[in-house]
């Protein structure tokens, strides 16, 4: 089965979509990674959705990601004693360590680390920034604060401070355990929430330690000033546009989400764009003019994939859902615009050999109009070279190992097949041939331009640009 795209769909599953058939609905629709977002469900739920994902895959024959979403720290206000109160602009408002349910005048917040972190002048926002409070004076325990958005406050909201980096890790006991599971589990991506710094994503890949990719979510500020040196360190990024456009005003997104994609596209890798593309789709058949704009501004802007979130995990069309988006990308894929953009941010290639060898393939493949760029990769390492290089042909992916087939199916442009290791220039170029034929990559007479590393399976070794011919007698396989 082959995409006519090369921005990847990735579809959370949720009650809406946890079933078998439609997690098959999905990934006919378009849905490319499935993710399993940690946040809610139960492990058994998980488990049984991880093994239909596995079976499909199996009968589809086509590789298939999953990303487990790890919840991170929630900052969480404590009850109340009437479940809600009413603040008011320019009124006091106490929080404190007590747990004695709160009222109008204050709340607790069992959260002492937020204390240790507070300073005044520090703004704290709550329910998704919809109440907003100044602190005035702060103590270990207790922080005096000024409401300057009021409204209902009730138990258990959300509180975010967009000014502060607090002193936790990114990782939670919680976390600690879904993440073993999810690694028992043999998940393919983990997509790590509150990352404020470096070391919060060099502390999680060190006990993942290979087993898979991770994907730092950039949703704090301090992420923002950190993003070169988490780049360095993970092997993916996620715009958690919700988040950031808390702890932010809302006006900087557009300019962060440009920015982050452009880091991640120079140092080639992954970048997935999420939170409420097609939110409207959790309720209506069609979504607005303006989540669909913002969909292709992504595909425009050259991400690696786009997200859906309650729009397949919760809302009453998933299926419609991916293939709204499926259609957007395909169309906006199709503008001249989008290739015109594509070419005037391309990169420079870094002085190593393998982009060296990806950048020639990418400009002999468009000048001989070649059918595909194919790579063979142990590592995937040569394949996310490749897609730095955003050509404008396909680029066909063989590997031996299927769990870098999983992996790779995140990035843009990317069509992957597990296939054994090749052996000789010869075996190589038929093997390329017969799977581009077989994939409607290219027909009897096309060109292929090869790239590979000798010896033959050695990793990270690209040195070798070949361009072979398909040929008539090469049936497909």
């Amino acid at each position: 089965m082959r995409r006519q795209r090369s921005s990847k769909i990735i579809a959370t599953l949720g009650p809406a979509s946890a079933g078998a058939e439609v997690i098959e609905a999905l990934f006919l629709a378009g849905a490319d990674v499935f993710r399993l977002n940690f946040s809610h469900g139960e492990r058994e739920t998980q488990q049984a959705t991880h093994a239909a994902i596995r079976e499909l895959e199996r009968r589809s024959g086509r590789p298939i990601a999953i990303l487990a979403d790890l919840q991170g720290p929630k900052l969480r206000l404590g009850s109340f004693a009437k479940g809600r109160a009413e603040l008011a602009p320019g009124q006091r408002f106490r929080l404190d360590l007590t747990q004695e349910p709160g009222n109008a005048k204050r709340a607790p917040l069992p959260h002492p680390e937020i204390f240790a972190a507070l300073e005044v002048g520090t703004e704290v926002l709550i329910d998704d920034g919809r109440i907003r409070l100044r602190v005035d004076k702060v103590e270990a325990d207790q922080a005096q604060t000024e409401v300057l958005a009021g409204g209902e406050i009730s138990d258990r909201k959300g509180v975010n401070l967009p000014g502060a980096v607090l002193p936790i890790t990114a990782l939670t006991d919680k976390d600690r355990g879904d993440l073993q599971f999810a690694l028992d589990l043999d998940v393919d991506w983990v997509a790590l929430s509150f990352v404020q710094r470096p070391e919060d994503v060099a502390e999680v890949r060190k006990i993942i330690a290979g087993r898979a990719g991770l994907m730092a979510k950039i949703e704090k500020p301090s992420a923002i000033e950190h993003l070169e040196d988490i780049i360095d360190i993970a092997d993916g990024l996620m715009v958690a546009r919700g988040d950031l456009g808390v702890e932010l005003p809302v006006e900087e997104v557009p300019g962060l989400q440009k920015r982050i994609i452009r880091a991640a596209r120079a140092a080639g890798k992954p970048v997935v764009v999420a939170t409420q593309m097609l939110e409207s789709m959790v309720h209506a058949a069609m979504p607005t003019r303006a989540e669909v704009s913002d969909v292709g501004t992504a595909v425009y802007d050259g991400a690696d994939a786009m997200m859906l979130s309650a729009e397949t995990a919760s809302g009453a069309y998933p299926v419609e859902a991916v293939t709204m988006m499926n259609r957007v990308i395909e169309q906006v894929e199709s503008d001249d615009l989008y290739r015109n953009l594509m070419d005037a941010e391309h990169l420079p290639p870094e002085a190593t050999a393998a982009d060296a060898i990806s950048a020639a393939a990418r400009q002999v493949a468009e000048t001989l109009r070649a059918g595909a760029i194919v790579t063979y990769t142990g590592t995937g390492s040569t394949a996310l070279r490749a897609a730095r290089e955003r050509p404008i042909v396909p680029i066909l992916v063989l590997t031996p190992k299927l769990d870098t087939a999983r992996r790779l199916a995140v990035v843009w442009g990317v069509h992957c097949v597990q296939t054994e290791d090749t052996t000789d220039f010869t075996d190589m170029v038929e093997r390329a041939g017969r799977i581009a034929l077989r994939d409607a990559f290219a027909a009897g007479g096309d060109r292929l331009v090869i790239t590979a590393g000798v010896p033959f399976g050695t990793p990270g070794a690209t040195n070798v640009l070949r361009i072979a011919w398909v040929e008539e007698h090469h049936e497909p396989v």
